[in-house]
């Protein structure tokens, strides 16, 4: 991963932006230290997708380990008038 100043991004943003095509840019700043990360549109979507792909595991798993009786699928469709 790139790491620059935030004075080195706000001089050349457009070469900057266009490097977090490739990898992500992180940019820092005196005193604070990391600021932000630069990511193109397509890692951003992956990484949004996992994060919600872990969510729905994590409630997968904790609706499988609940304490209460299950519901049968015919059941469910029939008190629905499926």
């Amino acid at each position: 991963m790139a790491s620059i100043t935030l004075s080195e991004f706000r001089a050349r943003q457009s070469d900057y932006i266009a490097a977090a095509q490739r990898e992500p840019v992180e940019i820092t700043s005196r005193g604070v230290g990391r600021r932000a990360v630069v990511v193109s549109p397509d890692f951003f979507d992956r990484a949004l997708q996992a994060l919600e792909d872990q969510a729905d595991i994590r409630a997968a798993d904790a609706a499988r380990n609940e304490a209460e009786p299950r519901v049968a699928h015919s059941d469910v469709m029939a008190e629905f008038g499926l």
